[in-house]
């Protein structure tokens, strides 16, 4: 059995790499897909990463991971984790588990970042180890599997 996770970003991360590379760091959205990719064959998974602007694409690829034969998602909604119930409904709909990835820390930014929507539909959240936060997620969700 091929151990299948799907890796999802939210908006505004396609700009990872020139977007305020202070907090979100220097590295490219495209080059945490690899080292996430990278990462997950070292542990005899594969991964698909994905990134969308729009809520109701994140909702449907979400909806779908089971049915696509996924074991679980790597997610970071960017800011709709603040504002996206239909996210969080997907999370609790969906029959795999979720883990919330950020790159930075909400809790120790601005107010409005410090309240997420989608984390108690989540199985966890890892936050504020820039790209690696990804390669968290993705090692919680591959850690849970085994006995």
């Amino acid at each position: 059995m091929t151990l299948r996770y799907l890796v999802l970003s939210g908006p505004n991360l396609h700009r990872l790499g020139r977007r305020e590379p202070t907090i979100y760091g220097s590295q490219t959205l495209a080059e945490i897909h690899a080292m996430v990719a990278e990462f997950a064959a070292s542990r005899g998974a594969i991964v698909d990463c994905r990134q969308s602007n729009h809520e109701g694409e994140l909702v449907e690829w979400i909806g779908a991971a089971g049915d696509e034969g996924f074991l679980g998602v790597v997610l970071n909604p960017g800011a709709y984790t603040h504002t996206s119930y239909a996210l969080y409904d997907a999370i609790r709909a969906c029959d795999v588990p979720v883990v919330e990835v950020h790159l930075s820390n909400p809790d120790a930014r601005e107010p409005f970042r410090r309240r997420s929507c989608v984390a108690p539909a989540c199985v966890g959240r890892v936050a504020g180890f820039g790209a690696h936060s990804y390669r968290l997620g993705l090692e919680a969700l591959l850690l849970a599997r085994t006995p």
